[in-house]
């Protein structure tokens, strides 16, 4: 990894971290050029935050070192926080992992299934927003 993907990367973590910050989240950005010694970021609870701040991310990939790191440190379910240039993060996780934050597992959602009911609708859990 050059020098400048260390300082974007760095960067990424640094303003994930503010913006997270700002939201009331008590999260701190890890040791700089740590090389996976200590997580991107700490202080998300349940959270393993994986910071990528490239143009093209490989998603599979980083979620494989997300979930790597995850078990390795125990600080919580796999994410990846990524953003391009000039774009919004976003956060990519498992969705066996997001229904679980919801208290919604569904079991294995791992296969092909459209995620309909029987008569072709989505099926959504009621939000009791009635």
């Amino acid at each position: 990894m050059s020098a400048k993907q260390q300082r974007k990367g760095r960067g990424g973590e640094l303003e994930l971290s503010r913006i997270l910050q700002a939201a009331g989240f008590p999260v701190q950005p890890g040791q700089a050029v740590s090389f996976g010694a200590v997580p991107d970021l700490v202080g998300l609870p349940g959270v393993h935050v994986e910071v990528k701040r490239v143009e093209r991310l490989n998603v599979e990939n980083a979620m494989d070192q997300a979930a790597r790191d995850a078990e390795r440190f125990g600080d919580g379910v796999p994410c990846v926080f990524h953003r391009k240039n000039r774009r919004p993060w976003l956060v990519t996780m498992m969705l066996d992992d997001w229904l679980d934050m919801y208290g919604m597992k569904g079991g294995d959602n791992n296969d092909d299934s459209d995620g309909k009911s029987a008569d072709g609708a989505a099926a959504l859990p009621d939000q009791g927003n009635d």
